[in-house]
């Protein structure tokens, strides 16, 4: 064998050593791509989902801060429109008047002295425009005395300092109560809720 013979079978194995490493570092490039592409696809994937799940929750997040916008606005329309059916029968009772507005003043009157003892001395409030028809009144009871104006609808505020007991027997006490006991009942009413 002669030395160009082992210089080329040399180069020869160079060569095809060079084109087995340029052939690897190809695949071995290909997989890091390939990696990489998939890498990429992946974290792209997972930030398109976290942007999806953000719209959402902000969608939810807005539907539902409408939606409790809108009830409270129609809480406060309900509540309104009770405010003015509450004044309009506010109204209604202190227009009341004549042979109504007495009979309904002595039931007032009449349940107030039940609580007081007879040998006490019991004042009687109520509504300036009700005056003449106090003093009517009280001329059936002994120990009784107009003592002054009370700011209401109606009815007798009846007080005694012997005996320390104050009754509010106005119209608008029995509103209260009235009104209290029967809300319920009157919203369902007016907004026909079942």
């Amino acid at each position: 064998m002669s030395l160009d013979t082992v210089v080329e079978d040399i180069r020869d194995e160079a060569r095809a050593r060079a084109e087995e490493i340029s052939s690897d570092a190809d695949e071995r490039a290909d997989e890091i791509v390939a990696e990489a592409e998939a890498d990429a696809e992946e974290i792209r994937a997972e930030r398109q989902a976290a942007v999806e799940r953000e719209i959402e929750q902000e969608r939810e997040q807005k539907l539902s801060s409408a939606k409790l916008e809108a009830k409270q606005e129609r809480l406060e329309a309900r509540r309104d429109i009770l405010e003015g059916v509450r004044e309009q029968v506010e109204e209604e009772i202190s227009n009341i008047e004549g042979d109504k507005r007495e009979e309904l003043t002595r039931t007032l009157l009449e349940a107030a002295a039940r609580e007081f003892d007879d040998d006490t001395t019991v004042e009687v409030y109520g509504r300036a425009e009700d005056a003449a028809l106090l003093e009517s009144i009280l001329e059936e009871y002994d120990d009784y005395e107009l003592a002054g104006e009370y700011e209401c609808l109606g009815g007798v505020v009846v007080d005694s300092d012997s005996s320390r007991i104050s009754v509010n027997n106005t119209f608008d006490s029995v509103l209260d109560e009235v009104w209290e006991n029967n809300l319920r009942d009157i919203s369902s009413r007016l907004f026909e809720e079942q």
